[in-house]
């Protein structure tokens, strides 16, 4: 069968070339069914770990717990996530990316609703752990699925959307969030509402989507090996011996180190954004707060930043991802700079916080198409499970950190200095990524 990739190098085209036949035409479609009911279950994921920001103030009014004892609840869930990652990336090219992201969706559900009843800083900080590793069950085995479905020439359009999806669902967690406090419900439904949508993205999932082409009779593209891919096939049968050899081929990658700790640095700039951006914009007064709604101009600008890295990505560098994430996230220092000299209410706050978070969040889709580009598609669920690992470990010291700083100082702005310092640090380590 012809490589997809041979007729849409350039774009996504849903047209099958004429010599591709019913099978070219089945894979096709079977390609861009995969991709849209991935990124349609993705698009609900953050609205089970990226609400805690708006969370806050309410939590701290009621509860009396200080910033940084909620950085350390935020701390806890990305760990767990971290550890989940490093664990799930692997079982989802053992096992299937479908069941383990459609249960890690489910149980998130219901580990939200758990933390909502919470009243002390223990019974939110142990079921938020643990809904960090029940999140930790989407993204890798959701990468992998999409590797066996979509070959390296289209691959960072593909992941760029995947990511799109991601950052539209940011989009979504807050607005969600907002909508709450706007109907002046408390800070326990911010735990409760949104989550319902990512149980039905969870289910439609399962129902939907097969973990390759073989399932449903269709052949894999062909594509050149990457190192490790022949020796993961090799031991494919021989349990935790195939395991470990995963791990060791993922670690031998001296590229994909550097690729680890890179998107470690950008992680934290994202997180750092995510979780005080809002309570930046909530301010004092957060019931009555006139600013709160600037902060949704961060995860839309993150969402078109991770589609336009994937596509310039594949079409513009010719696959050179490393090159697209020293740009991406030396703008996003940039970016952060003027946010923490800009006044709250500045009308640039809008647009440059807009850009904020398109260069920073931007370079996810050019790490994810890193993973099986640098290792195999066959071990590109545990390539992705390491990097994520490193991602949320990194995310996790940046949060108390910042929560202690904002208690100090008394100022939420400190956040884009922070964001700023580590951008450049994640810019200077990509330049060690080489293919």
């Amino acid at each position: 069968m012809s490589s997809a990739a041979d007729s849409h190098d350039s774009n996504f085209s849903m047209e099958p070339s004429p010599e591709r036949g019913e099978k070219g035409e089945l894979f096709r479609t079977y390609q861009w069914r995969v991709l849209l009911a991935t990124m349609f279950c993705y698009l609900f994921f953050y609205t089970g770990r990226q609400t805690f920001g708006f969370a806050i103030p309410g939590i701290e009014e009621e509860l009396g717990i200080s910033k940084e004892t909620l950085g350390w609840a935020s701390a806890a869930l990305l760990w767990a996530y971290a550890v989940g990652q490093f664990i799930n990336g692997a079982l989802g090219d053992r096992f299937g990316g479908r069941r383990m992201m459609s249960l890690g969706a489910m149980l998130s559900c219901g580990l939200n609703w758990i933390v909502s009843f919470g009243t002390n800083a223990t019974e939110l900080i142990v079921p938020w752990a643990a809904n960090g590793y029940a999140q930790s069950m989407g993204w890798a085995p959701g990468s992998r699925v999409l590797s066996n479905w979509w070959g390296h020439a289209e691959r960072g359009k593909a992941y760029g959307a995947y990511v799109f999806a991601a950052g539209m669902s940011s989009v979504l967690a807050f607005g969600t969030s907002m909508l709450i406090l706007e109907c002046n419900l408390n800070w326990r439904w911010i735990f409760r509402l949104p989550v319902l949508l990512l149980l039905l993205g969870g289910v439609s999932y399962y129902l939907l989507v097969r973990d390759k082409p073989e399932e449903v009779g269709l052949e894999s593209e062909s594509e050149e090996d990457a190192p490790g891919d022949s020796d993961a096939t090799s031991h494919e049968g021989s349990g935790f011996r195939s395991l470990i050899r995963r791990y060791l081929n993922v670690f031998a990658c001296v590229p994909f180190l550097f690729a680890a700790v890179a998107i470690g640095f950008q992680s934290m700039a994202r997180y750092g954004l995510l979780i005080w951006v809002p309570v930046h914009f909530l301010g004092e007064d957060w019931k009555n707060s006139d600013t709160k709604w600037i902060s949704i101009a961060l995860p839309i600008g993150m969402a078109l930043g991770a589609m336009a890295s994937g596509w310039i990505s594949d079409v513009w560098m010719k696959g050179n991802r490393s090159r697209v994430i020293f740009l991406f996230m030396s703008a996003a220092s940039v970016c952060a700079a003027a946010m923490f000299l800009l006044p709250k209410s500045h009308p640039l706050g809008i647009p440059i916080l807009f850009l904020t978070g398109f260069f920073a969040y931007g370079p996810q889709s050019a790490f994810w198409a890193l993973c099986p580009d640098l290792l195999g598609r066959k071990n590109a669920g545990t390539g992705t499970g390491v990097l994520n690992s490193f991602a949320y470990a990194f995310a996790g010291f940046g949060e108390p950190i910042i929560g202690r700083l904002i208690d100090g100082s008394g100022n939420t702005s400190i956040v884009f200095a922070v964001v700023a310092t580590v951008c450049i640090a994640g810019a200077i380590l990509s330049l060690g990524i080489r293919k």
